[in-house]
């Protein structure tokens, strides 16, 4: 009987022992699991670092690049394109403005009567916008005040024909829009008096005028084979006259240019525009005998508005990591816009599902990895910063998110704070970048305090100028962290001393507004009447 019992004691004990080192082997397979899973994080930290110190090579970088761009044509990866703008509004043109805005499958039209005084324009707008899927005619009204604003909207689809099909039907669709909203809007449509238009054409053109240039190619939904090389504004132009509208294309500008026209306009002081959207670019306000490959170029202001093409600048000392190696390598435009891969909303969500992605293939921290995650921009950047910007005990809306989007469920809570991690890695590298690239303008033009150094002062006798920088996208506008994060780049880089004097403005409608507004500014007749 003692044996028996012994037996049955020795088994127990053998049992349990077995259980123990079962439940002990899988709570060490399971750190072993989790540590690769936070050395992939550590990984990525690392690699996407923005130090001061880094953030201040990229800003010299920058203007290195900008001055190599200016100097001779393929010298710099920024084009430092000409834009032939020589004048921004002051807030003192008189009378009736049009503008149209071509940036994508949107298409606006405006309308903007100035009364010449800073404080108390009074007027109509209008504006086409031909820029997503859906056509949009805007009618606003401000009374006396910049803050009274109240636009009418009226919206249609585009067809789809138009975008593919002769460049000829394209531009009668814009002129037929423009001409109907102008009788709809009570205003004569013949003019004994040509009306300025401001054309706002955001696609890849070689610029040969203020107001005419060629287009090199079609983005996003377009391929209308017989414009390519062809000149847009004598497009538009010769649609306008078979429509009866006498008309002239006064400016021919990117989504940019207006920015900055529109940034102008509201604060004298403004010298530079950024767009951080789904894409990103720059321009600046550049004196003209800084612009070496145009050498004998004159303008009446001394100056031109250069438009950089920022997101193709590139440099060696930018953090980059193996996801943007690969995300490069699988984009149509391998090589290319690499500062925009780095920085834009079209591209972070992406980044984050490859980070995902690694970790999953990694360890099972998030369960069998789903297919969803092989899948290039399945995660997009809206839905990366509302995880980011989940401030939930529980982070509910990160783990709706990974079902709905991802298709991973039943994510635990651990896991969901690793996810909020890497939205902030990469978000804040981002940020800091557009921050440094910012810099590097105000660096090229002399507004970031640097000469003072060079004089052997200290920052705090610099006389620095008031320099305010427009702003639109948004991902500036929209994603808190984001702009955050920017503001605070800014002020390690630039130092309390500097940073005060630097004004960041939001803008909105640029594209549209402030292609009006360039139409005045570069009016032939200084001021147009209607008739």
């Amino acid at each position: 009987m003692g044996k028996v019992v012994l037996g049955v004691t020795v088994g127990v004990a053998v049992a349990a022992c077995a259980v123990a080192a079962l439940v002990v082997g899988r709570r060490v397979r399971s750190r072993k699991k989790w540590k690769r899973v936070v050395g992939v994080l550590k990984e990525l930290e690392e690699s996407c670092e923005t130090t001061v110190g880094r953030l201040r090579q990229v800003v010299d970088a920058m203007a290195v690049e900008m001055h190599a761009g200016l100097a001779s044509e393929g010298g710099s990866k920024l084009k430092m394109l000409l834009t032939f703008v020589d004048n921004l509004p002051s807030g003192s043109e008189k009378g009736i403005f049009y503008a149209l805005d071509l940036g994508g499958t949107n298409f606006r039209v405006l309308r903007v009567e100035l009364g010449g005084q800073r404080r108390s324009e009074k007027g109509i707008f209008y504006a086409l916008d031909l820029g997503g899927t859906n056509f949009r005619v805007l009618r606003v009204e401000l009374g006396g005040q910049r803050s009274d604003v109240d636009p009418d909207v009226e919206q249609q689809p585009i067809p789809e024909q138009l975008m593919t099909g002769r460049s000829e039907d394209l531009f009668d669709f814009i002129a037929s829009t423009l001409h109907r909203f102008v009788e709809k809007g009570n205003d004569s449509v013949q003019y004994s008096i040509t009306k300025e238009l401001g054309f706002t054409f955001s696609f890849p053109v070689k610029q040969t005028s203020v107001s005419s240039g060629v287009l090199i190619k079609w983005t996003k939904a377009f391929a209308i084979k017989d414009m390519v090389g062809k000149e847009v504004a004598g497009a538009l132009q010769q649609a306008l006259a078979r429509k009866g509208l006498n008309m002239r294309v006064a400016v021919l500008v990117n989504d940019t240019v207006g920015t900055l026209a529109l940034g102008h306009y509201h604060d004298l002081d403004t010298v530079a525009a950024v767009i951080i959207g789904t894409g990103t670019n720059a321009c600046y306000w550049e004196r003209t005998d800084a612009i070496i490959k145009c050498q004998g170029l004159l303008t009446t202001s001394g100056g031109m508005v250069v438009n950089m093409e920022w997101g193709n600048f590139w440099s060696s000392h930018l953090p980059r990591t193996s996801y943007d190696i690969d995300l490069d390598a699988e984009s149509p435009n391998q090589n290319d816009q690499g500062f925009e891969k780095m920085i834009s909303g079209m591209y972070l969500g992406d980044i984050v599902r490859r980070v995902i992605l690694r970790m999953s293939e990694e360890s099972d921290v998030f369960g069998p990895v789903s297919s969803r995650l092989y899948v290039p921009f399945a995660l997009r950047t809206p839905a990366m910063a509302a995880m980011h910007e989940d401030d939930s005990p529980e982070l509910m809306e990160v783990a709706r998110i990974l079902q709905d989007v991802l298709d991973i469920p039943d994510v635990p809570l651990k896991a969901r704070k690793l996810v909020v991690k890497i939205c902030d890695v990469v978000t804040r590298r981002a940020a800091r970048l557009a921050a440094a690239g910012i810099v590097g303008i105000l660096k090229k033009i002399g507004r970031d305090g640097s000469g003072g150094i060079a004089g052997g002062r200290s920052r705090s006798d610099i006389k620095m100028r008031r320099t305010a920088v427009a702003v639109e996208g948004s991902l500036y506008t929209q994603y808190t962290m984001f702009r955050e994060y920017l503001h605070e780049a800014l002020h390690e880089i630039l130092g309390e001393d500097i940073v005060r004097h630097v004004v960041i403005n939001v803008t909105e409608d640029g594209s549209g507004t402030g292609a009006a507004l360039l139409a005045a500014s570069h009016s032939s007749s200084g001021s147009v009447q209607l008739v």
